[in-house]
């Protein structure tokens, strides 16, 4: 039995006790640390600081050894994992739900085509919980993923998207590039990987590279004026979410990750009342 197993958003806590049980009878338990982390386990240092905070979470709670599953593995040596589905039971973790990255529906597939049994263990994930703010679910458009531009790679595709949902009136949720593990273009020349520290993208980091690609593009999807909601550590004890125009939030500090960003579209009296709880202005007047 392959067991995939949201974790939810904030910390080992977070667990439904339907997950945990399915982890504590698992033989074996990995942990995927790609699409998305936990916020305790977020550093600097990367995935051997992820390593040792995985091993206090284990001891803490899930009583399992557990392995990280890091993009290679996971793209790469998923046959493996599904091999030992296939004689035992394993749990593959996935912060925020199962179902919310691709990734882990070709997991689903693959097994199913092994003769694998799958359960799967839904959990909240950045899809409903940006759902804090006020603005409604059902009000959101499709979903844009904001890659780190380099000098010579400055993809805009996700601009088309983001205009028609404002000419729908829709919200846009934005998931911010986290890169954790990856090889250098350099090292993959040479035929010998090295891996770049890890990078987690700033609300400020997205907002600069949405204003570049708009006077790129001059369409007028959105401007520096359009009201965005800035989230930073959702589903933590010390998440952030300030709401203002993108100048503005350009200013904030949103401390440490992971971010995300929404941009608003037409909004109903009752998702205004709401959202003007973090409104910058307000916050700042309370300060």
């Amino acid at each position: 039995m392959l067991y995939i197993i949201g974790l939810g958003l904030g910390d080992e806590k977070d667990i439904t006790l339907r997950g945990l049980e399915a982890v504590q009878k698992s033989q074996k338990v990995f942990i995927e640390a790609y699409t998305s982390l936990l916020s305790f386990g977020i550093s600097s240092d990367g995935l051997s600081t992820l390593k040792e905070m995985y091993n206090l979470l284990q001891e803490k709670l899930y009583g399992k050894s557990i392995t990280v599953a890091d993009r290679e593995m996971v793209e790469e040596k998923a046959d493996d994992i599904l091999l030992e589905a296939t004689s035992s039971d394993v749990a593959f973790l996935v912060v925020g739900d199962p179902f919310g990255a691709t990734t882990h529906t070709d997991l689903v597939v693959r097994a199913k085509k092994l003769g694998v049994d799958v359960k799967v263990v839904h959990n909240a994930s950045v899809m409903n919980a940006i759902g804090v703010c006020g603005l409604q679910l059902y009000r959101y458009g499709e979903t844009v993923s904001l890659p780190f531009f380099t000098d010579t790679w400055r993809p805009d595709s996700f601009y088309e998207k983001i205009q028609r949902n404002r000419k729908l009136g829709l919200h846009t949720l934005c998931l911010l590039d986290i890169r954790v593990k990856e090889p250098s273009l350099e090292s993959l020349c040479r035929g010998k990987k090295q891996y770049e520290p890890p990078r987690f993208m700033a609300v400020s980091v997205a907002i600069e590279q949405l204003l570049e690609v708009e006077q790129m593009r001059g369409e007028n999807a959105y401007t520096e004026d359009t009201t965005c909601v800035g989230f930073a550590r959702l589903g933590s004890e010390d998440q952030l979410v300030v709401a203002g125009s993108m100048k503005q939030l350009l200013e904030v500090d949103f401390g440490p990750p992971l971010h995300c960003l929404v941009i608003v579209g037409d909004t109903h009296p009752v998702e205004e009342e709401m959202l003007d709880f973090y409104k910058l202005a307000k916050k700042q007047g309370q300060a």
